[in-house]
């Protein structure tokens, strides 16, 4: 029989829990919801000039990002009312930066194929299990709500995000919180699935954890950083992979 070779998992959130749909995701909710409140002031955008100005501040993001700087949802959104600079009211400011972090409140993203049954498998097992996530522009508090929403966040006993705790991965302080929260498992009995290289796997190894890389929506490119302990592109793939 074999025997298991971890006694906790954590799992990264965005690209490995869930996912956005490209049509109907947050970027497009918010360049839908500022182009109706700004129309109703007379600034009549197009969907391509908001993009623009969205993705200007997402680069700005991810800069921040890399060097390890926190940008919350609405810093980002003053970062793009700085790139449109319209003559608005002050009100009108904060009602727009309001609205683009309040959109994933509305939002219903992807979970990834065989999440719920293989988070079964790991709590049928007596695995103790985490997450550990980078936010981007929707704050943490959104993102568990969502997955309170769809049955998902009763599978897990603690987690770490990096609005909360006040770090990015692949900072160790934000790995050492998450298995805090979960009861203090030595990090060689833990795996850290996740699908970015430079944040989950290199974070997870250099905490001395069994870093599995996740490619089932993002094929993180072998140049992003270093190889993980395991690959899988479905998460049936896991419990095996783990003496489960």
């Amino acid at each position: 029989m074999t025997s298991r070779l971890v006694d906790a998992v954590t799992f990264d959130h965005w690209n490995t829990l869930v996912f956005e749909d490209g049509d109907m995701g947050l970027s497009h909710m918010r360049v839908d919801a500022w182009a109706a409140r700004l129309a109703e002031e007379g600034h009549v955008l197009s969907s391509d000039t908001l993009h623009s100005a969205f993705n200007e501040t997402w680069q700005a993001f991810i800069k921040d990002w890399h060097s390890g700087v926190q940008r919350s949802g609405a810093d980002a959104a003053a970062h793009a009312l700085e790139v449109l600079a319209l003559p608005i009211t002050d009100e009108v400011h904060a009602e727009l930066i309001e609205l683009f972090v309040g959109v994933g409140d509305r939002a219903e993203f992807g979970v990834t194929d065989g999440l719920e049954d293989t988070l079964q498998a790991l709590r049928d097992n007596d695995i103790r299990i985490g997450i550990i996530c980078d936010v981007g522009f929707t704050p943490s508090t959104t993102l568990r709500n969502h997955l309170e929403r769809r049955g998902l966040l009763k599978y897990f006993d603690g987690w770490s995000f990096s609005d909360e705790v006040g770090t990015y991965k692949p900072d160790k302080a934000i790995f050492e919180h998450a298995l805090g929260t979960i009861g203090n498992p030595a990090p060689g009995r833990v795996a850290h699935v996740g699908d970015l290289r430079r944040t989950d796997v290199a974070g997870a190894l250099a905490m001395g954890m069994i870093a599995v890389r996740y490619s089932g929506v993002f094929d993180d490119p072998a140049e992003n950083g270093p190889d993980a302990t395991h690959t899988i592109s479905h998460h049936a793939e896991l419990p095996a992979l783990l003496g489960i």
